[in-house]
């Protein structure tokens, strides 16, 4: 089982040249992993190019289908996130020994995924199917799987999630925005990252 930290970037990017510096901003800025979504032609070459960084574990992101599942992993994913569950990716995941986390949001949903041996879901799209709330009843009955809310949350949000002891990481974009990325502000990226570990230390402090 895959051990997420608490915040996980989604990153969209559109130029892997910007890959490597965006790793170093993303560990300068005190977070060591990030999910690079499958949504442009350069996530790929990206992907390899951040896991290059040192100190910086990379998986894939908006992986739909078997090919995609191989192509990322060959790249250097380490792990593979779905908005859904498809079976052709988790078995391309157990193949290759790549931790799978795939999207639930219902009860059903989390019970095909037990079923199949999986402990780390992704709950997607978060605020558009209960938010907290809805996370915080699944987990009633299923106490032993930990989500990764993900779609929809941002800085203010994310701490309410963490508060939830079944929830391991949140996943977001709002410490890696697109208009930063694009316009290479990596000193921005790095002090939203900053900004983004101390809100979740303030409240892991919290009594």
């Amino acid at each position: 089982m895959i051990a997420f930290e608490p915040i996980l970037p989604v990153v969209v990017i559109d130029d892997a040249d910007a890959a490597e510096s965006l790793g170093r901003a993303l560990v300068a800025g005190g977070i060591r992993q990030a999910e690079i979504t499958l949504r442009t032609p350069a996530a790929l070459e990206a992907l390899r190019r951040m896991g290059a960084v040192p100190g910086l574990r990379v998986g894939a992101g908006t992986v739909l289908d078997a090919d995609q599942a191989e192509a990322a992993i060959d790249a250097g994913a380490s792990f593979i996130v779905s908005p859904g569950l498809a079976d052709a990716v988790i078995a391309v995941c157990a193949r290759r020994g790549v931790s799978a986390v795939p999207g639930v949001v219902t009860a059903t949903e989390v019970m095909r995924a037990r079923a199949l041996g999986l402990r780390t879901l992704k709950f997607f799209p978060a605020e558009a199917s209960g938010g907290r709330a809805a996370v915080a009843a699944l987990s009633t009955v299923f106490p032993e799987i930990r989500f990764v809310p993900t779609g929809g949350i941002d800085a203010a949000r994310a701490g309410e999630y963490l508060t939830l002891p079944s929830v391991v990481a949140v996943g977001g974009s709002w410490m890696v925005p697109r208009a930063a990325l694009s316009a290479r502000d990596f000193a921005a990226i790095e002090s939203l990252c900053r900004q983004a570990v101390q809100a979740v230390e303030a409240v892991e402090a919290a009594p």
